[in-house]
């Protein structure tokens, strides 16, 4: 059965600075020997580098029913969401490209059809496709880490994906320079951007930039105020302080400190600083 064609409206920004990396985290802090962590459902601007709605949930496995919840009060029009292969669903890419969104999903098993479909696309293509392709290498960390996206068109029109234009298929390795040992492994994912609004370059950017919301929210809170040392566990006060925290972190992005621990020591001492963070002056 053939499903949703490609949109024919304006595009969202092909840059990557425009994504919304949707994840979850577990307050491992919360957890007891009762009972489970709370878990955190989230989205992260990448342009910003702070956290948009989370919504806790009642365990991972519960995580699916509140993804909508945190995509709705988010400014979809103009934006690509990026997620890893446990969030590609169907009903989440309809309610992303309902709020005029566009998105970039993992597959993996699920669904297996649709997996199985990518893997023949790029592994025998058909006549007459001709598979856009974009490579990079990175190094550093003593190690080697060249990547390729392969795309193609060849499932539009054929998928029940809501708005499907392209799968992909992202091929990664790691060279380790003092051993030389070798690891490989490829991805596939589905994405709603048509080939003449994004290349497979900046594909491959926003699949890459989807990790933002590990490196610049889930570790900085953890590590920069000890958040999975916490005893704190009681009722909903483990998500407050969350709140509380990512709210500190959005604060000193918007105000241009890309190093937030740094940050955090100068306004220790400094609390005068931190106050005007929030509007609030104190006279000498």
């Amino acid at each position: 059965m053939g499903g949703a064609a490609p949109r024919e409206r304006p595009p969202a920004s092909s840059g990557a600075g425009h994504g919304i990396a949707l994840d979850g985290n577990t307050l491992r802090g919360s957890r007891n020997q009762r009972a489970p962590g709370v878990h955190l459902s989230s989205a992260l601007g990448y342009h910003i580098g702070c956290l948009l709605a989370p919504r806790a949930v009642g365990d991972k496995t519960n995580e699916m029913t509140r993804v909508e919840a945190v995509l709705r009060p988010c400014v979809l029009p103009g934006r690509v969401v990026t997620m890893d292969a446990l969030r590609t669903q169907r009903h989440v890419a309809q309610t992303i490209v309902d709020g005029v969104g566009d998105y970039v999903m993992i597959v993996k098993e699920n669904p297996p059809q649709l997996s199985a479909d990518i893997e023949w696309v790029v592994t025998l293509p058909p006549a007459g496709d001709p598979h856009p392709r974009a490579r990079t290498i990175d190094i550093g960390h003593e190690r080697i880490e060249p990547r390729h996206i392969t795309t193609s068109e060849v499932r539009v029109g054929y998928s029940e994906w809501p708005c499907l234009a392209q799968v992909f298929a992202i091929g990664r390795y790691v060279i380790m320079q003092k051993t030389g040992e070798e690891r490989s492994a490829i991805v596939y994912g589905v994405t709603s951007l048509r080939p003449e609004h994004v290349t497979p370059g900046q594909l491959l950017a926003f699949v890459r930039g989807h990790w933002h919301i590990e490196n610049k929210s889930h570790w900085v809170r953890d590590m920069t105020f000890d958040t999975d040392r916490s005893p704190v566990r009681c009722s909903n006060i483990p998500q407050g302080l969350a709140a509380l925290y990512h709210t500190a972190i959005g604060l000193l992005r918007g105000a241009g400190y890309p190093n937030i621990a740094a940050v955090c020591r100068q306004l220790a001492a400094q609390p005068a600083r931190a106050l005007a963070l929030i509007g609030i002056v104190l006279e000498n």
